[in-house]
């Protein structure tokens, strides 16, 4: 039977990430949602690489590798972490996956990923989309309110992480 609980898209939405400008999932993120080790899931890409173009899926390079590990704590390679190149999977490389990892598992994980990838694209463009509506209210009503929308889209924006100071 398939843990419900590890396959949810509320979970999967914590492991997309941004690298190059797309939205993608590390192989290591992706094994463990399988329940597969990161090198059998990287080996069956491997033996499947035609199916796999670089809009599906590509390597990191060194500095992507470098900036990784510093934002989530992977291991270097000369301390007995990884010593194969890291793997970031687009929306359509998972939809690959389910191609060649064929258990019951796989297609519950795949679906779940598929409603994290669609659930991100939906507040992606409600954003747009309220945006664009606030600015045909400021251009309907006049200078009085100018401040007001202004008011609301300091709120729009993300906070900034701020850094914390050590020491004194």
């Amino acid at each position: 039977m398939v843990n419900e609980r590890a396959v949810r898209p509320e979970h999967v939405h914590q492991l997309i990430r941004i690298l190059r400008g797309h939205k993608v999932i590390l192989d290591s993120d992706i094994a463990g949602l399988y329940g597969v080790p990161t090198k059998a899931l990287n080996r069956a890409v491997t033996r499947n690489l035609d199916r796999f173009p670089t809009d599906f899926m590509f390597i990191l390079n060194p500095k992507e590798e470098k900036n990784l590990r510093y934002q989530i704590g992977t291991s270097r390679s000369d301390h007995g972490g990884r010593r194969y190149a890291v793997r970031a999977f687009t929306e359509q490389g998972v939809a690959m996956l389910s191609s060649i990892l064929r258990s019951k598992r796989a297609v519950k994980v795949n679906i779940a990923i598929m409603r994290a990838f669609v659930r991100i694209r939906e507040i992606l463009t409600s954003h747009k989309v309220l945006a664009r509506r606030l600015d045909a209210l400021e251009h309907k009503y006049d200078v009085q309110f100018r401040s007001v929308f202004e008011a609301i889209r300091q709120l729009m924006i993300p906070p900034e992480k701020k850094k914390r100071r050590i020491g004194f």
